[in-house]
């Protein structure tokens, strides 16, 4: 990009931190808005292995880097790194946007506003409802906060691959924010059918089916599936995995990740520059650049 051209002392830095981190277009979406806003900033990837992360965290506060967004498999595991958490983040027991004030490292989770826009249009449906979220990562957490908080959902059923971690994302929201009604499934898709077929919304919250691995999915079984559902996948890249078009087959409704990636971008921008994106048109550039 031309703009790049002009970095110098007093450009800052902002960036993504994660492993791997080579399927991100975070990238792409924040320097096309600098580059659109004018702003002296630049945003760069980071491919930080788990071992590294407590030193990585200390040289970005030390080289007053002004923030970064937190990708897999860091979401949980930064928190205990940082000076200062929000009260959302906190209760989610994850980040994904950091803030460096004054060598202060900030916090927040913008993740819930994205998950909560891509699923408002069917707020209604999912009051009450059964719901089934597949993974017990950061975004995971994110997704429960929402379904929990935003959209009164009466049961969650948690599948993932390790019990443990499962049970221990149960136990975490019991305590944290009080909801009882969780249940876990071990991510075995043929004893599942029935479980993903009562669920009125069924989210994909793992990497299974992201590029280049465009063959994996959570669930292989059309049968899954049934027209009466809202599939939401996260994964972004491609548009629609695997994962959504076993479900676009049995006539689900799906929903793409897009939305809720540079919704949750915007707001990191926000954080960091106190400007707004042009979400539209960023989405529009993405979708252009993912088909």
């Amino acid at each position: 990009m031309k703009y790049l051209e002009n970095i110098d002392h007093s450009t800052k830095i902002v960036g993504i931190i994660g492993h791997p981190i080579k399927q991100s277009h975070s990238p792409h979406m924040h320097n096309l808005t600098f580059q659109m806003q004018d702003l002296n900033y630049v945003y760069l990837p980071f491919d930080v292995p788990t071992s590294n992360l407590k030193d990585s965290l200390k040289a970005m506060s030390t080289l007053g880097i002004r923030g970064f967004n937190v990708t897999i498999p860091h979401k949980e595991k930064i928190i205990q790194f940082l000076d200062h958490v929000s009260e959302e983040a906190s209760s989610i027991g994850a980040v994904n946007t950091i803030v460096n004030e004054g060598s202060q490292l900030f916090g927040y989770n913008t993740d819930v506003q994205g998950i909560i826009e891509s699923l408002n249009p069917y707020k209604d449906d999912l009051l009450k409802s059964t719901v089934s979220v597949i993974g017990a990562g950061g975004a995971a957490r994110a997704v429960l906060y929402a379904l929990i908080r935003h959209f009164k959902v009466e049961k969650i059923n948690i599948i993932n691959r390790t019990e443990e971690r499962s049970e221990a994302i149960k136990d975490y929201f019991k305590d944290k924010m009080h909801f009882e009604n969780i249940s876990t499934f071990e991510l075995m898709p043929k004893e599942n059918i029935s479980v993903y077929k009562t669920s009125k919304l069924i989210v994909n919250t793992t990497s299974l089916g992201m590029f280049p691995n465009l063959d994996d999915s959570p669930t292989d079984l059309e049968k899954s599936f049934n027209s009466s559902q809202i599939v939401f996948d996260l994964i972004y890249n491609p548009l629609k995995t695997t994962f959504l078009e076993l479900a676009e087959k049995r006539g689900a409704t799906t929903v793409n990740g897009l939305k809720m990636f540079i919704v949750q971008g915007a707001k990191s921008f926000e954080l960091w520059t106190g400007n707004s994106m042009d979400v539209d048109y960023i989405h529009d550039e993405l979708t252009k650049t993912l088909k």
